[in-house]
């Protein structure tokens, strides 16, 4: 199964609308994911500009301004491979997994929006 097929199944499986991402487009990402920190944390905004909407953190947030570093998508599998089945997801939608723990919550979270 492609990228695409994985990301389609996952929103299919939540009842979530499917809202494709451009591998040119950023994340927010920060340094823990590369690093190995778990648990691994993901929410969607709205869309802006040359970003996605996706923040991507691991392990403990924190609200410093360099917390989160703009990553390409096409980049994201240096970062972490499995991350790329949740980008289907659209803005309002969050995600929490354990890799290694074959651990995965995906939740619409309507505050996000507000």
């Amino acid at each position: 199964m492609n990228q695409t097929e994985a990301q389609r199944a996952l929103c299919q499986a939540y009842g979530a609308d499917y809202l494709p991402i451009e591998e040119h487009l950023k994340v927010g990402l920060s340094t823990s994911v590369r690093e190995g920190a778990r648990p691994i944390h993901g929410i969607r905004y709205v869309p802006e500009g040359d970003t996605t909407g996706w923040y991507i953190w691991a392990g403990e947030y924190s609200a410093a301004e360099d917390f989160f570093q703009p990553v390409h998508v096409v980049h994201l599998d240096k970062w972490e491979p499995q991350l790329h089945r949740y980008l289907g997801l659209g803005p309002g939608w969050r995600f929490l997994l354990v890799p290694e723990e074959a651990y995965m919550d995906v939740w619409y979270d309507p505050g996000i929006l507000s």
